[in-house]
């Protein structure tokens, strides 16, 4: 894989206190090369002017963001970046998301992510109910905590297709082996069921769900209108109580900042005292504001050190399936967020720009691949690559492992 990078990077700058950094993290965006476009990634097929200038001015390697033998999630690989070992502190992704949403979990309980989902003929047609809107499943979980909840089980509404199931008396139930939707695409959901100790309320619950969305009124209007309806909740992640985390600043000494379109990175951000940004039209979709998402984050550096930028549309369509779908939200993601990075002009910065994990289009689930980083700006000198693409990325021989030392190297700690 090339030589590992043990010691922090030099700087050559001076007036280190007033340096501000941003990271960039553009979800899934790597992937493998795709033998129907000329054995090309949709990073090499992306139009990048902006990525490539910065890998050209900046260093450029590959890091392992997920540590091996651990799931191949945003959570783990986020934390990662975030500049915390998942080994040590992962327990769990709902339990994350909880914390974002506000909802306390005490002894004795369980939280697990819970997605709307389209199952047709037995098979798992869409992992996202054709990216549901946030009001309609806010309808859908309502009544679900209507028909199936009680003191024991909640549901709580969170962003489109995501949401938390809370399990009070139930701890049995985290022991139950669960699949994410998202990587069963087409497949027979009763092949993937939760399995083992504790799965048996899970699977009631999935099961009664039907029932309960089958005719239910938002489901109704969706197929009058051709969309996709929501015919299942599903069941996975489950998790107890967050760990403990040291805050971001007494870690690295920089205050920072959090802007996310999903629940996870607001959890993330939370867990290790980051301000999360409320910025309007910040979504998970190809419908995300970038101009807003990163005006607003540029501008938060007026009153601290580090923000760091999530964007999530390349990794929806990565799960889709869709090349030209994850290209275009690589090219927006370049074009209006990336530029205006490269063009501010708020006074020293240095910027680490990656995706989180790949997200193969082939596979159309996430994968514990190296993926391509830059680090840019004051104090970082070119390593020769050309453009901001995994073969690039891999030519320079540097490799960041373990991830989650990446975030010192770009404070420098």
């Amino acid at each position: 894989m090339g030589r590992r990078l043990k010691t922090p990077f030099t700087a050559d700058y001076e007036g280190q206190l007033l340096m501000k950094y941003c990271v960039l993290i553009i979800d899934g965006a790597a992937g493998l090369p795709l033998r129907e476009r000329g054995g090309k990634t949709c990073l090499e097929l992306a139009r990048t002017p902006n990525l490539d200038a910065m890998a050209r001015e900046g260093i450029a390697g590959l890091a392992r963001t997920v540590p091996p033998g651990m799931e191949a999630s945003s959570a783990c690989a986020c934390m990662s970046i975030l500049g915390y070992d998942p080994k040590v502190y992962y327990r769990g992704r709902a339990a994350i998301e909880a914390k974002s949403m506000g909802i306390p979990i005490a002894d004795g309980e369980v939280v697990f992510r819970c997605n709307l989902v389209a199952v047709s003929d037995g098979k798992m047609q869409d992992y996202s109910s054709g990216h549901i809107s946030t009001d309609e499943a806010r309808q859908l979980i309502a009544t679900l905590n209507e028909k199936l909840g009680n003191d024991g089980v909640r549901f709580y509404p969170g962003v489109s297709y995501r949401h938390i199931c809370k399990l009070a008396g139930m701890e049995e139930t985290a022991l139950a082996t669960c699949t994410p939707p998202h990587d069963i695409p087409g497949k027979p959901v009763k092949e993937f069921l939760p399995k083992g100790k504790g799965s048996k309320l899970l699977r009631d619950l999935m099961k009664c769900s039907e029932d309960v969305l089958r005719d239910h009124p938002v489901n109704v209007k969706r197929k009058a209108r051709g969309e996709t309806p929501a015919t299942m909740l599903w069941l996975f992640w489950g998790s107890g109580k967050v760990p403990e985390m040291p805050a971001f600043k007494k870690v690295y000494g920089v205050d920072a900042a959090i802007t996310s379109g999903v629940d996870l990175l607001h959890g993330l951000g939370k867990m290790v005292g980051m301000d999360v940004l409320s910025i309007p039209g910040v979504t998970d979709g190809p419908d995300n504001d970038y101009v807003a998402q990163i005006s607003g984050a540029l501008n938060a550096l007026e009153k601290c050190d580090l923000v760091v930028v999530h964007i999530e549309a390349a990794d929806e369509a990565g799960h889709g399936g869709n090349i030209d779908e994850k290209i275009a939200a690589i090219e927006a993601a370049d074009r209006e967020v990336v530029g205006r990075v490269r063009g501010w002009r708020g006074g020293a910065l240095r910027a680490l720009v990656l995706p989180d994990h790949a997200t193969p289009i082939e596979v159309r689930t996430h994968t514990e691949t190296p993926v391509p980083f830059l680090l840019w700006g004051k104090g970082f000198s070119s390593n020769r690559a050309k453009r901001f693409t995994e073969a690039e990325g891999e030519k320079t021989d540097l490799f960041v492992d373990p991830g989650y030392s990446i975030m010192g190297k770009l404070i420098n700690k």
